[in-house]
């Protein structure tokens, strides 16, 4: 089980000081039978103070300097295998990570929604709520995966 909407709207609006988040992040990670650990109640604390996909150098720049580019990936990976977060290509190609909804759990990611990459400000952002059409490949062909993404400007940026 992941970070429902529900629980999005508490997070932006009640737990806004680190406290409430970590608590909540240690919380997650219990749920998720993910060890809890500062880094990455760190991380996941990040995560939920953000409504958009972060990418690995952001998270880097904003958690504890004395934390290395490898713990954090481990921690990324981690959290990907537990059902916490799944991987997002922006229009570069750039991994980006964001949080799961409810549906998703360990290996078995529901993320068959749109993603929306703002071409102003580079955030990208889940639309959960919009399905990406049936794709029918020709009989020879085996579907194993898919990004969807959409670009434009987000809410947050001028017109």
């Amino acid at each position: 089980m992941g970070i429902n909407e529900a629980t999005k709207i508490l997070i932006k609006h009640q737990f806004t000081n680190l406290e409430s988040m970590g608590k909540l992040a240690e919380h997650l990670l219990e749920q998720h039978q993910v060890r809890k650990t500062k880094i990455r109640i760190e991380i996941l604390g990040f995560f939920m103070s953000k409504t958009y996909a972060l990418s690995h150098a952001e998270i880097e720049n904003a958690i504890d300097p004395n934390y290395d580019r490898v713990t954090i990936y481990r921690t990324l990976k981690s959290f990907e295998e537990q059902g916490l977060i799944h991987k997002v290509l922006d229009e570069s190609g750039t991994s980006k990570y964001a949080l799961c909804a409810d549906h998703c759990v360990g290996h078995k990611h529901h993320d068959s929604h749109v993603h929306f990459s703002c071409i102003k400000c580079g955030h990208t952002f889940c639309l959960d709520d919009i399905s990406i059409p049936t794709i029918n490949l020709p009989m020879d062909y085996q579907l194993i995966g898919y990004n969807f993404l959409v670009q434009g400007i987000c809410k947050d940026c001028p017109k």
